[in-house]
């Protein structure tokens, strides 16, 4: 197996489990957080989404965010800047990432998915080594920060399941 195929097969699980965190679900219940401050199902979503158009825009060399040449934030509530991904989030900021229906989420979710899915399936070996961060020491490969985008992704892919399952009845 080559690696941009084994990169391929893990960003390739999430589609299945973003959709399963959110289909069927109404505006508040995306909105349900389990206690005051924690995150919603739709803030960790909208999240993990933004990460991945975030990082993969910028090993892109500089691409624009689809968050900010879509027309996706209205949809949350929110206003298009490239610098809020969900970092560091007040309660209150969390509060405020209102997704509207699953299909605002979904159909953000696949746009970056598709833009990444069709950046790492064209990956050589040698891409892997390119340096993409050099703020951290070792710098960061473009590799490594694949593996942190689907590991952030992973995880909270996984939170959003565990909310639903707390959701009330």
């Amino acid at each position: 197996m080559r690696v941009n195929e084994l990169l391929v097969e893990g960003f390739g699980r999430l589609p299945e489990l973003v959709r399963g965190a959110v289909e069927g679900l109404d505006a508040e219940q995306l909105r349900w957080a389990p206690k005051p401050g924690a995150n919603s199902i739709g803030w960790l979503v909208w999240h993990l989404t933004r990460v991945q158009d975030d990082h993969v825009a910028d090993l892109l060399d500089g691409a624009e965010q689809l968050w900010v040449t879509g027309d996706h934030a209205p949809r949350f509530g929110l206003k298009a800047q490239a610098h809020d991904i969900g970092y560091g989030h007040t309660p209150d900021q969390v509060a405020a990432v209102r997704p509207e229906s699953p299909e605002a989420l979904l159909e953000y979710f696949d746009a970056v998915y598709a833009r990444t899915h069709a950046f790492v399936a064209r990956l050589a070996p040698e891409d892997l080594d390119r340096i993409v961060d050099e703020r951290w020491d070792p710098p960061v490969s473009l590799g490594v920060r694949l593996v942190s985008v689907l590991d952030d992704d992973t995880q909270h892919v996984g939170q959003a399941a565990y909310v639903r399952g707390l959701l009330p009845a």
